[in-house]
């Protein structure tokens, strides 16, 4: 399953690949995609569980204790290699946005497919990899105060980055928590979100 958004426009800017959080594949990412096809883009986000969605924190957790991890990477890299396919992407490298566990799974899948990720775009997330193949460029949306993403490690993990010689830029986003950027969440806050979305708008027309 997954949901695809597909631009009207004449001069379609590329194709991105959209990773929803541990809710699911939610209407709050479904009009992100949407929103984003609007700006250019050939959006696709495949449903990485198969369905199911979870409203609250207990929920997600069960969904996620739940996955098949490799058959969730097998699942991605399929539909990087559908975009890259399209029509849309002319043959050329295409973006990818994780949302928190989204992001876990998009910075891994980075030096599998070196030459098919130009950029990465992560909402409060971070992830694991040697990131010694890819030259992808990373943007950043994180929350100054956040359980799971502490600012002194995402400060750590962007000098990391950058150490390696990959263009880095993570933002932080002051009085916000995780998940700010979800309309559906308590944590969400309207002008760090929309702020967030113009840096990504930004980011993608410069890199792809």
């Amino acid at each position: 399953m997954e949901y695809l958004a597909k631009s009207g426009m004449e001069a379609r800017r590329g194709a991105v690949l959209v990773l929803h959080a541990w809710w699911g594949l939610n209407e709050v990412i479904r009009q992100f995609c949407d929103r984003l096809a609007g700006e250019g883009y050939l959006v696709l986000a495949p449903d990485l569980y198969a369905g199911n969605i979870a409203v609250t924190i207990a929920e997600a957790k069960s969904l996620r204790s739940k996955m098949d991890r490799q058959a969730i990477r097998r699942q991605i890299a399929a539909a990087v290699d559908r975009l890259t396919g399209t029509p849309e992407s002319t043959g050329k490298p295409i973006g990818m946005i994780g949302f928190s566990l989204g992001s876990f799974f998009a910075f891994g899948l980075l030096d599998k497919k070196p030459e098919k990720i130009a950029a990465l775009i992560t909402y409060y997330g971070l992830g694991g990899s040697k990131f010694t193949k890819t030259t992808a460029a990373f943007l950043g949306h994180f929350a100054e105060d956040d359980d799971f993403e502490p600012v002194n490690a995402v400060l750590e993990f962007e000098q990391h980055l950058q150490s390696l010689g990959r263009q880095a830029t993570f933002h932080l986003y002051p009085g916000t928590r995780h998940w700010f950027c979800e309309p559906d969440r308590p944590e969400y806050d309207p002008q760090a979100a929309e702020l967030a979305w113009k840096r990504t708008v930004a980011f993608l027309q410069e890199k792809l």
